[in-house]
């Protein structure tokens, strides 16, 4: 049983929901036009500007400010603007988090009103203790060490005792660093948001030792996961 009040910190994105529901192409596919319109270039060209910012600057959107001085809101509001019907209400899962003893937390690269829908179509109400989005980041997304900081500040955390779910290696690596416990929610769907240019470095078919634990099914995790460190 787990004795200390832990401190849980969830991804959005292919984290609270599976990757197979395939949100995140419709996000990729608006991203591409969205920066085919601003530059006025072909879709095709879009698209590998939009990987190379995400490779050189974390994410597109950040690339697009620092490069072009593109509004972010402008560049959220469009994004963001999908079709939620796939995705499916999660009642086991809301009840997995919500009985977790200690604060719990949404840290997303993505803007705080797509965050306030996607967790409300699954099935939260008020499950979380606070969410951190990208405008609260001031636009600098994970796995910016600063960034990490500034949220850990923000809401009086203590990385030692807490857990932090993402299915971006990349941001593990900086909780990792930082003292969380990590874990990497993965999926055989390729839905292209990481580059392969941006993994950190792997051990053969592995992860390096930042990741603590991995898995496809949060809520079956979190249901037999005790985390002996913490408790």
């Amino acid at each position: 049983m787990i004795k200390n009040k832990i401190e849980w910190v969830f991804d959005l994105d292919n984290t609270l929901y599976p990757a197979a529901c395939n949100l995140f192409a419709e996000m990729e596919a608006r991203m591409t036009a969205f920066v085919a319109d601003l530059m006025n270039i072909s879709e095709r060209d879009a698209h590998e500007l939009q990987k190379n910012y995400f490779v050189e600057y974390g994410t597109t959107l950040n690339g697009l400010m620092k490069v072009h001085g593109c509004k972010p809101d402008d560049f959220l509001e469009y994004v963001h603007d999908v079709d939620l019907s796939p995705l499916p209400r999660l009642p086991k899962l809301v009840d997995q988090i919500e009985s977790l003893a200690g604060r719990k937390y949404v840290y997303t690269n993505g803007s705080h009103s797509h965050a306030l829908r996607v967790t409300d179509k699954i099935g939260f109400r008020d499950s979380f203790d606070g969410i951190h989005a990208l405008e609260d980041a001031r636009y600098i997304p994970k796995p910016d060490r600063e960034a990490v900081e500034a949220f850990i500040r923000r809401f009086g955390i203590d990385p030692s005792n807490g857990v932090f779910f993402d299915d971006v290696p990349r941001n593990l690596l900086t909780a990792h660093e930082l003292g969380f416990v990590t874990v990497l929610i993965h999926s055989d769907v390729d839905w292209s948001h990481e580059p392969e240019a941006i993994r950190p470095a792997m051990k053969g078919n592995e992860y390096g030792d930042y990741i603590d634990y991995a898995a496809d099914d949060i809520a079956g995790f979190l249901s037999e996961h005790y985390f002996p460190r913490l408790s």
